[in-house]
C-alpha cells in the first residue's frame, strides 16, 4: 500500500495511473461499439 502512496504523490506515477485510466476508459468504450455493432450485424 505504501508503494501505491508512493506512486500517487510521485509526479510520474500520478501521470502512469492517468494514462491508465485513459486506456481503460477507451477499452471499455471499444468493447460496447464492438458489441454493438456485432448485435446489428446478427440481424
Amino acid at each position: 500500500m505504501s508503494k501505491f502512496l508512493k506512486l500517487i504523490r510521485n509526479e510520474r506515477g500520478a501521470t502512469a495511473i492517468e494514462y491508465g485510466l485513459i486506456a481503460a476508459l477507451i477499452a471499455v468504450a471499444a468493447i460496447g461499439a464492438m458489441q454493438g455493432i456485432g448485435t446489428k450485424l446478427n440481424t
